[in-house]
Formats: structure tokens, sequence, C-alpha cells
């Protein structure tokens, strides 16, 4: 609860910087636009040559909002492969996440509305996340540095009408949030195990890190089957237990290991930890107030309802639910999958 109300508070400051006038770096482009990632149209989000698409293996929820991901690495640079972070980009790299919904999901050549893109630049002092919000003739995006609250209405897949009325496009403190690792900002999702899969191009399919490779894009690159792959965490060929830490990884793990700013709750659900004890199998939680709902243990094995982990993916109230940021419905695939995880632990 303290974390949202100390981001509320930066985006009403943020706002007021704003509103009286004082400019944001005049490096950052005022409009998507100016930057050239794309060509044509830039709804259509077709890659200029020097940028390349990607996607996760399992991605981070955002209220239902489907994501497309782009990467610009200088001409020149490589980023460099590791087994277990995020790879380690070179200054200049530019990371590009557009948030949209489709009018139909049964029915995407309807047409989509694009709420947002967030830019995660790397600098030569360390990583700036940057907001720029999509105007509804959805013919560019403009630099919000205070985020903005959107309402969208969609039909699922199943042609249920969606309306989220308070879709919040985060100002750069709360991008903070998710991003923070030690004292740093850093990316969350292109790691090797994210990345670790087949993409669509448009000259053919390849695996991420091949073509990332081929490219000279990423060195250090080893055999493939030595690299570690998430699963997707809807793929219903993988084990529970893999799809639920993959789950957990991308959702919670950002904040909740060693070097996030979870990391003294003790309570580490990154697909690192082997530990059960952290990773909330009849842990006490450290100081969950009103957010343990009155619950004794952070996973309770055969008993979601039992669970303080159930009982704040389930919540919507700020000062409860987990992940506290990034969302403001519950994701219910997603909260299904961890209870049916929970339900089928062995029993201590």
């Amino acid at each position: 609860m303290k974390k949202y109300l100390f981001y509320t508070a930066c985006a009403v400051f943020i706002a007021a910087l704003v509103g009286a006038g004082q400019r944001f770096p005049k490096k950052y482009k005022n409009s998507l636009s100016e930057y050239g990632f794309f060509t044509g149209a830039l709804a259509r989000l077709q890659p200029a040559a020097n940028v390349l698409p990607y996607d996760l293996n399992t991605p981070l929820f955002t209220d239902y909002a489907h994501k497309q991901r782009f990467m610009y690495i200088p001409e020149g640079k490589q980023a460099v492969y590791n087994d277990s972070a995020v790879l380690s980009f070179p200054v200049g790299t530019v990371l590009i996440k557009n948030f949209f919904y489709y009018q139909d999901e049964r029915k995407p050549e309807n047409g989509r509305r694009i709420l947002e893109t967030r830019l995660l630049i790397h600098e030569e002092n360390g990583w700036t996340a940057i907001p720029y919000v999509w105007n509804d003739e959805q013919t560019d995006a403009f630099l919000e540095p205070a985020g903005e609250t959107k309402s969208v209405t969609w039909r699922d897949s199943k042609g249920t009408k969606q309306t989220i009325s308070n879709y919040q496009i985060p100002n750069i403190n709360q991008c903070k949030g998710c991003h923070i690792s030690g004292k740093s900002l850093m990316p969350i999702g292109p790691s090797a195990r994210q990345l670790n899969g087949l993409y669509p191009y448009a000259e053919g399919t390849e695996n991420q890190l091949v073509k990332l490779s081929q490219l000279h894009k990423l060195s250090n690159l080893p055999d493939l089957e030595k690299v570690p792959r998430l699963v997707n965490w809807q793929d219903a060929s993988a084990s529970l237990d893999a799809r639920a830490r993959a789950w957990l990884d991308i959702n919670c793990g950002h904040c909740h290991n060693p070097k996030g700013p979870a990391s003294t709750s003790g309570l580490l659900l990154d697909i690192h930890n082997t530990d059960p004890k952290a990773l909330g199998i009849m842990k006490t939680p450290v100081a969950a107030g009103k957010g343990s709902g009155g619950l004794l243990y952070d996973i309770v094995p055969r008993q979601p309802d039992k669970s303080i982990l159930i009982y704040r993916m389930q919540s919507t109230d700020p000062g409860q639910m987990m992940p506290e940021l990034g969302r403001t419905v519950v994701h219910r695939e997603g909260l299904e999958l961890i209870r049916e995880w929970i339900r089928q632990m062995p029993a201590q």
C-alpha cells in the first residue's frame, strides 16, 4: 500500500511539473514517429530495417492487453548472452513495447486500438523508461511523462463484451516499480529463457536467439540445447509446475527475487529459486498486514483458499492485490493456473 501511495504521489508531482511548464529532457522526442522505428502508417507497426520484432515465451499480464514488441540495437553493436538474466544490451539499445486491444479478438482483421507505447532506452548512465500515449486517431503517440488513464472496450475470444474504465498508462516512476533491480532500472522480459522460442519473421520462422546471432546482434550464444527455455504458461503439453513457475517468474519474479524490491519479504518467486520455503510453501509472511486476509501461510499445499498468494492474486484492492502494479483486474486464467498448481502440490 505504501508503494501504491508513493507512486500516486509521484504521478501528481510529475503532472504538476508538466502542468507548470517544466519540460521533460529534450533528448526524448515528443512523438513516437520521430524515432523512425516504423515505416508507413504508424499504427501498422511495420518495423524499419534496423528494428527487429520479438516475443516472450510467457509475457507479463497487463489487463488483457495484447503486446507487440520490437528492439533496436545500434549498428555495429551486440547484446551479450547470459543464461540467467536479461541479455546484456549495449548502450543505445531501445526496447519498444506497444499495448493494444483488438476490437473483437475473434476477428483481428476488424482492427485494433493501440493505447500506449513504452520505450526502454539504454543510455550511458543506465536504462530510462519513457511512456508514449496514442491519440484517438491512431496516427501517432506522444510523450506523456505523467502517464494517463484510459477507458477501453473490446470483445474477448468468446465474444463477451469487456470494459476497463481505468486502464493505467504508468508514469515514469511507476515504470520503476516493476523494472527496478538493485538500484538500477532494468528490462524484465528479454532474457535468453524468454527469447528461446520461434518467431514468424517476414523472411521465415526462426529461433529468436539464433536470429539475433545471425544478424550479429548477439554474441556468445551457445548451442541451443544448452540454453534455458521458459515454457508458455498456456501450453497444455508442458507440466503444470513448469507453467505455474513461468507465470510467477514473469508476473512476480521481477520484484520477488534476491535483488528485487520485494526481497525483504523472503518470498522469492523467480524461476531460479529452488527453496520451497522461499517459494512460499508453509511460509509465514514477514509483514503482509491486511494483505494476508487473516491467513497464516503464503502457500498451503492442496489448499489454495488458505494460501495468501491466491488471496492477493484475486484482489483488486490496491492495498492487498498482487502484483500491485500493472493491472486493475484479476487475471482469471492465471489465477486458476496457480490455484490448480497449489491444489496438486504434495501434502506437507
